[in-house]
């Protein structure tokens, strides 16, 4: 119990030490070691790495996971150390809905087989993007929130090790300035013409006294100055490894961009697929179109007809027949090939 309150009145006091120190450099009443020029920019270095990789982690998880929610799920699993449960896609949960609704309507229906046809085709671009998302995270997310919550938790351990014993050291250079100027006056105090003997004696002594609080201040500014040198190696070490970790996280961008290459590459290939598989299919959307297409062209030979030279007015359309479908055009349209009518607004 004794050794506990001991401990706790030392670390106490150099709490105090630490702190009043620190005041004082801010108010300009102390002075403060100052660090190589070097160190300084490799410090500056760590932090403008720190901040940014931090922005790109974040937004990164962003891009992979828009939801919100589902990225806090997945970090209390994390934190809880478990593993969270497979997320379907939203492509592989639209593909599902589109082929349960084929089947609803009829797979032999042609909108019900086109349905499928996209279904499977949303399926396979979701497992796309779960591959694409899982390579990621192993291959970029990871590194970088290892870094995070590894390397540079050391880094700023040791950074703050190293600003405590540097207070510590000036403040044994403030106690050293201040028992030398003690130990200055003392000294010029005895007057070896004094009559009275005693004031001699003690101004003596004082002198003396003094003398040993500058050997112990010294012996403290020499401990506390190799303290300080040797956590200021540990630290510059530290610091010049953040050239390895730009190289590492330069890997690991590559690895990522031929991930996110690999996963277009996917994804155009099933559209080009899907669209030649559509192009098979019967399509009644396509039938309309034929027919609305000769409609079309034998109304515009009856408007050519030199029998009828009025202009045909929208008034004058008739009903369409049962089975047919009617539509008025909303803008001009030049036809791009021989497939295609070419149409006057409010036709």
């Amino acid at each position: 119990m004794d050794f506990n309150v001991k401990k706790l009145a030392s670390g106490a006091g150099l709490f105090f030490t630490r702190a009043v120190q620190f005041t004082e450099e801010k108010l300009g009443q102390a002075e403060k070691t100052e660090l190589d020029a070097h160190f300084e920019n490799l410090m500056s270095r760590a932090d403008c790495t720190k901040n940014w990789t931090e922005k790109i982690y974040r937004q990164t998880e962003v891009l992979l996971q828009p939801n919100p929610s589902a990225r806090i799920e997945e970090f209390l699993y994390e934190k809880l150390d478990r593993k969270a449960p497979s997320r379907i896609t939203n492509g592989e949960l639209l593909g599902q809905y589109m082929q349960d609704a084929a089947r609803e309507f009829g797979p032999e229906t042609p909108y019900g087989s086109t349905l499928t046809t996209v279904g499977e085709c949303e399926r396979r671009l979701g497992a796309a993007e779960r591959d694409f998302l899982q390579t990621s995270t192993i291959s970029f997310l990871s590194p970088l929130r290892n870094f995070l919550e590894g390397d540079w938790k050391t880094i700023s351990k040791e950074r703050r090790l190293l600003e405590n014993l540097r207070l510590d050291l000036d403040a044994c250079k403030t106690r050293l300035k201040k028992a030398k100027l003690s130990e200055a006056k003392a000294a010029m105090a005895p007057d070896f013409q004094e009559t009275r003997p005693r004031n001699y004696v003690l101004s003596a002594s004082a002198s003396a006294l003094w003398s040993e609080e500058v050997e112990k201040s010294e012996h403290e500014l020499r401990v506390a100055q190799t303290e300080f040198d040797r956590q200021a190696e540990v630290t510059r070490l530290l610091l010049e490894g953040i050239s390895s970790t730009h190289v590492n996280h330069l890997r690991c961008l590559h690895e990522f961009v031929e991930a996110q290459a690999a996963f277009y590459k996917q994804c155009h290939f099933h559209m080009h697929e899907l669209k030649k598989e559509l192009g098979r299919l019967p399509n009644a959307f396509a039938l309309s179109s034929t027919q609305s297409v000769v409609a079309a062209g034998t109304a515009a030979e009856d408007i050519s007809s030199p029998v009828e030279k009025d202009t045909l007015k929208i008034e004058e359309v008739q009903a369409p027949a049962t089975g047919t479908r009617k539509a008025k055009v909303l803008y001009d349209y030049d036809a791009a090939d021989s497939s295609e009518l070419s149409l006057l607004a409010d036709e």
